[in-house]
């Protein structure tokens, strides 16, 4: 087996230094920090887990908790960019990640985190507002939400009221005045997103009817389905249908054949999270980009900050801006 000593006699450096350039410390040189790490590979070194966790009193080990009532776990692209890009952020910094689960090691999510031995935990996605999730966020175990805010903890947001905004005040800007908005489940983000969708049509001094609101769930086509049928069969329908993300647009889209109605010519529609599904459709559609790969970047960073500089970290929520991305799915009237 490689040893540390190995690599420094072949680096001509001390052992401390190795170890430094390992685990990332910064107070050596960035050339001798990537020879030794090249040197390293080249000799397939290979960190011992239980001799590090006992000098450090550290696993290592970062657990993410992501619960999906959808049922679409990993499929679901906006999640899927967010844990990709924070799982590079945290490997790079020497941690692993395992995904946690009541039903592994105890009966709750605490349980399974020190059964884990978790430094941290990334909570991704999960309903806030069980005790199980809120007895791990009120536990020793560091935590960085995603989406979620609690006292006296970091978070990584997208803008969502900013978000609906926009895309409100896209319609707006087009003429449109009969918007109606299919919202998700109700959780903080459709909370949001409902607060920035008012504050626009406030500004234009725009009212819609109550029955332009409905209520469907986040990445589900059927709901989305359901709620736009029930949109095109009232009295007075709207021009625009806001959908709650993407993918439930594709429920909206058999609803439009059915009534015969064609995008945009008959009716305007718009998406949210901007996933690469949104720049294959025809009509491509008008969406608001959440930067996924960034909100991991950063939930990922700041994880390992509250985990080696507990004293000194500063619990904070980082908004991360996102962008409307054009398409043909929304057509000018007035």
């Amino acid at each position: 087996m490689v040893t540390l000593k190995d690599i420094a006699r072949q680096c001509g450096v001390s052992k401390a230094t190795v170890s430094k350039a390992l685990n990332g410390y910064g107070d050596i040189g960035k050339e001798t920090a990537e020879m030794i790490r090249s040197v390293a590979a080249e000799m397939n070194y290979l960190p011992n887990p239980a001799a590090r966790q006992l000098k450090t009193n550290s696993s290592h080990n970062i657990g993410v908790l992501f619960e999906d009532p959808t049922m679409s776990g990993l499929a679901h692209e906006y999640f899927s960019v967010i844990l990709n890009s924070a799982k590079d952020v945290v490997e790079e910094m020497g941690y692993d990640i395992t995904f946690i689960s009541p039903r592994i090691g105890g009966s709750s999510f605490v349980d399974h985190c020190r059964y884990r031995k978790c430094d941290g935990v990334l909570v991704a996605s999960a309903d806030f507002t069980r005790p199980e999730v809120r007895d791990l966020i009120e536990s020793e175990i560091p935590t960085v939400t995603i989406d979620f805010t609690f006292d006296n903890h970091s978070s990584v947001l997208s803008d969502n009221v900013e978000g609906n905004y926009r895309l409100t005040k896209y319609l707006l800007d087009r003429g449109h005045r009969k918007i109606a908005f299919i919202h998700g489940e109700q959780t903080s983000v459709t909370k949001k997103r409902l607060v920035g969708f008012y504050r626009a049509l406030g500004e234009y001094g725009v009212e819609v009817p109550e029955d332009y609101i409905q209520e469907a769930r986040y990445h589900d086509a059927k709901a989305c389905s359901a709620a736009a049928s029930r949109l095109l069969r009232l009295e007075d329908p709207p021009t625009a249908i806001m959908f709650p993300d993407d993918f439930g647009y594709l429920g909206g889209i058999s609803v439009f054949e059915e009534f015969g109605l064609r995008v945009p010519d008959d009716i305007s529609v718009t998406g949210y999270d901007g996933i690469n599904l949104s720049r294959i459709l025809r009509p491509k559609l008008v969406t608001y980009y959440q930067d996924a790969e960034e909100i991991g970047r950063l939930s990922g960073k700041k994880l390992v900050e509250s985990i080696e500089r507990k004293k000194s970290c500063i619990p904070e929520q980082i908004l991360v801006e996102g962008q409307i991305l054009e398409g043909e799915s929304v057509r000018t009237i007035g």
